[in-house]
């Protein structure tokens, strides 16, 4: 069985979701590349690192490229790989949106300015059933407290075509109270990434929460290996 998830490594956990998409075993994509099955296992279980003459038959084994393996194209925005096969929506209940959501991480605030409509990335915590970001008092995501806003979480998981969304909408408020306010820096896993001074808190109370996920129950079954 696999090791810990974080023990592996993105070019085998690339290699891996490759190798599913294409209904293959490993013992086949050995075949194909001029390997071993047991290398095969190595590379998608372990942080291994192979070199250029490998990854090229291993690209054109899993009938893909080098840089998709490898991640070359980590910088393109998200979803420009091909959907999987069989596809299926669900929708989310508030608890594991919640869970989604975790205690920290990166989201994107929706507020209205005199300009029209703006979409900004913030980091959030999240606080006793709220979700509360750190921003400068004059700029866009400033302007959200005292409106009703939309704040939306989500991940791609680029390798396995895969994902889900988590949205919140509700009033939006600035935190002044010190005690308050002290309790959220306790609880900021990180300084803002954008930087400068961002000293004002602004809590996001849900009055709605929803998600959605893809889901991937199958994957596609080739023929079988591909001659020589």
């Amino acid at each position: 069985m696999p090791g810990p998830e974080h023990h592996r490594g993105d070019i085998g956990r690339r290699v891996a979701a490759r190798r599913e998409q294409l209904g293959l075993t490993r013992e086949d994509v050995a075949l194909r590349a001029g390997s071993a099955p047991g290398y095969i296992q190595y590379l998608e279980e372990q942080a291994a690192v192979p070199g250029m003459g490998f990854l090229l038959r291993l690209a054109d084994a899993l009938e893909t490229t080098v840089g998709a393996l490898s991640g070359g194209d980590a910088d393109l925005p998200s979803g420009v790989g091909h959907a999987a096969y069989h596809p299926e929506l669900v929708e989310l209940g508030s608890e594991e949106c919640w869970m989604l959501l975790g205690t920290h991480g990166v989201g994107r605030v929706a507020v209205t300015t005199h300009e029209g409509p703006a979409i900004l990335p913030v980091n959030y915590v999240v606080a006793e059933g709220e979700v509360a970001f750190r921003t400068a008092p004059e700029s866009l995501p400033g302007k959200a407290a005292g409106g009703e806003v939309a704040f939306e979480v989500d991940h791609i998981d680029e390798a396995f075509s895969r994902g889900w969304s988590v949205l919140l909408v509700g009033p939006a408020r600035a935190v002044t109270e010190p005690g308050a306010v002290g309790a959220l820096e306790q609880r900021a896993f990180t300084t803002p990434w954008a930087g400068g001074e961002r000293d004002l808190w602004v809590a996001v109370a849900p009055s709605r929460v929803t998600g959605r996920r893809i889901l991937v129950r199958h994957t596609h079954r080739s023929e079988g290996p591909r001659g020589t």
